[in-house]
């Protein structure tokens, strides 16, 4: 039998973004629909801030259906009462907040229901790669919240400053790099965490193609340190060489000054990070631009993600329908989800607000008056489908664990590669999987 990793959470800053996002709005009740005379209760547990306003419009537009609303805790706390939950047989919400890299980990005891019947029709209303994030085939566990496509934001103040244009690829990133080093040695083009942010590697490493586990059955194919892996380490391995990066854990003070003073010339952000950056970076107003994320191959535009989140379906639900109507209209109602990029701050997950003239289109003086959203949105689009693995936190246990060991002195990134894929080969095997 396949046994649940404990997940650790592993996406901490921008879970603890959502505590801070978020600006005041006015919310008016949708028209109401008849419904049976009775309603249904259906649980809904999820740490997203002030989502008590867009139940309160599902259930103004749906009486036959009420939402209860429970913080059953942020991220890693919630996961403990589902697993406990799931144990016990009891206890469960019928929809339940789920990061994209942990649906995969619990699907492994089969806790979600499939909402396909219900949901597939909305395929078409989200980017390819998003909805994949949720969906296998037909089958859908959930749908999806908030995303966190990758681009660069970049000092222009900088870049202006030595002659350099955005670079369009990892090449040039890493030749703007060295001339802005040599010119200002206290000046780096960026940090790069990591041995604090797997997530933040994986959404480096997912354009580039790379598939570290892939399953079929109970039999997986473990692939780590592949050619892909070899070569995005050997490419930063020269970065760190040549001085022109940092590798310092960032989310705390130092880092914040770092981007604020114009220490880091770029960060390699998710679709989340430039209002992010408006809450940390408080000197550096109208300096910043976001350009697209530089590319390996620069004939096909690919990019990752790093972070977001679905509503699931518990499989242990009794009230199927209502639970996968709640999951759906909280996700497409395009009210509520505007309601999510004004309020609660979060990048949209749907085409329509992608392409929404006012919000695509808007020019904040942070950013110069670009128009940033635009930048993410086409991002948003490229993200490739990816397989997590069925253990994914351990995976992020392990690359944060052994890249910091390299950051520390313990060989290269490639040999930390290495390590990372003999202790992952090793944890599968305990956890039930074939590996070949």
């Amino acid at each position: 039998m396949t046994k649940i990793f404990n997940p650790l959470g592993r996406t901490m800053q921008r879970r603890d973004f959502l505590k801070v996002a978020g600006a005041s709005f006015a919310v008016a009740a949708l028209p109401t629909a008849v419904r049976a005379a009775d309603p249904v209760k259906v649980v809904l547990w999820s740490w997203v801030p002030d989502l008590q306003l867009q139940v309160d419009m599902f259930n103004a537009a749906h009486p036959g259906i009420q939402v209860e609303l429970v913080n059953a805790g942020q991220g890693n706390p919630e996961y403990q009462a589902v697993r406990a939950g799931l144990k016990a047989g009891s206890g469960l919400p019928d929809v339940v907040q789920i990061e994209y890299q942990l649906l995969e980990t619990f699907r492994q005891v089969d806790a979600f229901a499939d909402i396909g019947p219900y949901a597939n029709a909305h395929k078409s209303e989200f980017p390819e790669g998003l909805w994949t994030q949720v969906a296998k085939g037909d089958v859908v566990n959930g749908m999806p919240q908030d995303y966190g496509p990758m681009a660069m934001l970049y000092h222009k103040d900088i870049f202006d400053k030595h002659g350099i244009t955005p670079p369009t690829t990892w090449a040039e990133f890493a030749d703007a790099g060295k001339k802005i080093h040599a010119a200002d040695p206290n000046v780096f083009i960026t940090d790069a965490p990591f041995g604090a942010n797997a997530d933040w590697v994986l959404g480096l490493l997912w354009p580039m193609g790379w598939k570290p586990v892939s399953r079929d059955g109970d039999k997986l194919a473990i692939n780590i340190n592949d050619k892909i892996a070899k070569d995005f380490a050997a490419y930063w391995q020269d970065l760190i060489a040549a001085g022109v990066i940092e590798t310092k854990p960032g989310f705390n003070n130092e880092w914040y000054t770092g981007l604020d003073s114009g220490r880091y010339a770029t960060w390699l952000a998710a679709g989340w990070g430039p209002l992010f950056l408006t809450s940390v970076a408080k000197t550096s107003v109208g300096k910043w631009r976001a350009a697209d994320l530089p590319q390996w191959d620069a004939s096909k535009f690919a990019t990752g993600a790093w972070g977001g989140s679905a509503l699931a379906v518990m499989k242990t639900t009794q009230h199927l329908p209502e639970a996968a109507e709640v999951a759906i209209w909280l996700n497409i109602n395009p009210e509520a989800t505007k309601l999510y990029t004004t309020k609660q701050n979060f990048f949209p997950c749907t085409r329509a607000l992608l392409s929404d003239p006012e919000w695509a289109n808007a020019k904040p003086d942070f950013f110069g008056g670009q128009a940033v959203n635009k930048v993410f949105a086409k991002s948003a689009n490229a993200v490739a489908p990816f397989e997590w693995s069925p253990f994914q936190d351990f995976l992020y246990q392990s690359m944060s664990d052994e890249f910091g060991a390299s950051i520390g002195g313990k060989g290269t990134l490639s040999d930390a590669f290495d390590r990372i894929q003999d202790a992952v080969v090793t944890y599968a095997k305990e956890q039930g999987f074939t590996v070949g």
